[in-house]
């Protein structure tokens, strides 16, 4: 592992960590001493609170912004969202021409985040039982820091080797669990199944020490998150049934939100369905960029970039409330360009970012039952959330490949926009499926779009829009299991550990 950039030295760390716990009364830890951070169990959470901030908000560009940066990226390249190439962002990886490519910017910038990340997190765990203080305050602290690495490992493992369930002995990452230091020698790659026994090790560890926390906001990392955490491992690996027990766990308490809600722009983190998530505050507000890309329809947002597939649109009912969200652009640079209205800036400017909703754990309820073979019950909660959006619910025949194929369509539909996307294709060996928007003779389809322009409604006639790409780099189709899919370790990190 390259020494300086990819592993935060301590003196590092801690000159530039900012709190992000609003609640907490703990001063920036700037030019304390290793001493100082681990003096008292308070200090050493602004550890945690100090990281959280820089794993948000830290940007190398205005694309590449925090851990949003990797769901943007796995979205852009997935089915769903057709990304506007005329505009600023993640055009590259729309295109599968960046992430495969180990020199690109937003290459080196992902792995970095994810790897000083679970420095950090060994650096606290190797000084946390040294110090003294409540025996609570400490489970706390060291459950929040072992769920945080878990989390970034689990990423790790989502996006850098295919499917666990298509060869758990494929070779993916290294695996760091202590503290990383100037002398430190790189290790080799690991496994995937011994990368996911480290995530179920971290999660249920942190699972016993968060049992009796109780958090003060939704950034904070406590029972609800890890056993979501834990279900999306177990969905990863094949572990159905303590998939479905992990996220039932993980939504009690957060009821599915009301229809209005749905189409109130998925910006705040107290809304009621999310579980975890990424509050913004004017003065404190970086991630909030990310919208930018998201909001294709607010006055003030300004790249508008994450467009929708026409074809996505069709698989919405129209009583489906989701429905409501599609919108088709006029103005110049994306006519005929289908919005989809689902995410939209608070004034100001500013938004929180969603990383977990029950909706999820809904799904991932309703997958692994299926999978089970429990398919009535995988039915009844795919229509419970289905008749929370207002769809028709699903009435066809309890066949396993059917039931399966129609979750799988309700995670695109229910998660657009969440970073779900090329994950989802790597779990499942699936592939982006992505055509032209012609008719049956292969010409463009004209549509009108009626807007308001200086109080008087006009009508633009234009050819609707849809994907611009529809093979990979080599020009050859997309399939499942392809290497474009996978994203690549850096190539200064390969110069500097040998042993990868």
């Amino acid at each position: 592992m390259k020494k300086i950039k990819y592993i935060l030295l301590l003196n590092v760390v801690i000159s530039s960590l900012i709190s992000c716990d609003r609640e907490l009364d703990t001063a920036p830890t700037d030019s304390a001493t290793e001493k100082e951070v681990f003096s008292t169990l308070e200090t050493t959470e602004s550890l945690i609170n100090g990281t959280w901030a820089k794993f948000n908000e830290e940007a190398s560009t205005y694309a590449n912004i925090g851990y949003s940066t990797v769901l943007r990226t796995s979205d852009a390249m997935g089915s769903d969202v057709v990304v506007n190439t005329a505009r600023y962002g993640f055009g590259s990886a729309y295109a599968f021409a960046e992430m495969s490519h180990k020199t690109q910017t937003r290459v080196d910038f992902i792995w970095s985040l994810l790897y000083s990340t679970i420095n950090n997190m060994n650096t606290l765990l190797s000084h946390i039982d040294q110090i003294e203080g409540p025996k609570a305050k400490k489970d706390q602290v060291k459950g929040q820091a072992k769920a945080f690495r878990a989390f970034c490992y689990l990423n790790l493992v989502s996006f850098y080797q295919f499917s666990y369930l298509k060869d758990k002995k494929a070779l993916v990452v290294p695996i760091y669990t202590e503290q990383s230091i100037i002398h430190t020698v790189p290790i080799k790659k690991s496994s995937l199944e011994e990368v996911y026994n480290q995530i179920k090790s971290d999660l249920l560890d942190a699972q016993r020490l968060l049992k009796n926390y109780e958090r003060n906001n939704k950034e904070k990392i406590n029972l609800s998150v890890v056993n979501g955490l834990l279900a999306r491992t177990y969905l990863n690996t094949g572990e159905w049934l303590k998939a479905a027990a992990s996220a039932q766990a993980a939504r009690v308490g957060y009821a599915l939100m009301t229809a209005e809600k749905y189409l109130a722009g998925f910006n705040d983190i107290s809304n009621e369905e999310w579980i975890w998530g990424h509050g913004q505050i004017q003065q404190q507000s970086s991630e909030s960029y990310a919208f930018h890309y998201l909001d294709v329809s607010t006055s003030g947002s300004y790249y508008r970039s994450f467009m929708a597939d026409p074809y996505f649109k069709d698989l919405f009912d129209d009583k489906d409330i989701r429905n409501k969200l599609f919108e088709w652009d006029h103005l110049r640079g994306s006519e005929g360009m289908l919005r989809y209205k689902k995410f939209r800036f608070k004034p100001g400017l500013i938004a929180d970012i969603v990383y977990m909703r029950s909706a999820e754990m809904y799904l991932i309820e309703a997958e692994a039952n299926a999978r089970a073979g429990n398919l009535a019950k995988a039915v009844s909660l795919l229509n419970e959330l289905k008749s929370a959006r207002k769809a028709n619910v699903y009435k066809e025949g309890l066949g396993s490949d059917a039931v399966i194929k129609e979750i799988l369509i309700e995670r695109r539909k229910e998660l657009f926009g969440e970073g779900f996307s090329l994950s989802d294709i790597i779990r499942t060996q699936g592939s982006v499926k992505r055509k032209p928007y012609v008719d049956n003779a292969g010409k463009p389809i004209k549509i009108d779009i009626k807007f308001l322009e200086g109080g008087k409604e006009k009508i633009l006639k234009v050819n609707a829009k849809g994907h611009s790409i529809f093979t990979f780099p080599d020009k050859t189709d997309f399939v499942p299991n392809s290497r474009y899919y996978l994203f690549s370790i850096p190539q200064d990190e390969a110069d500097n550990n040998t042993n990868l």
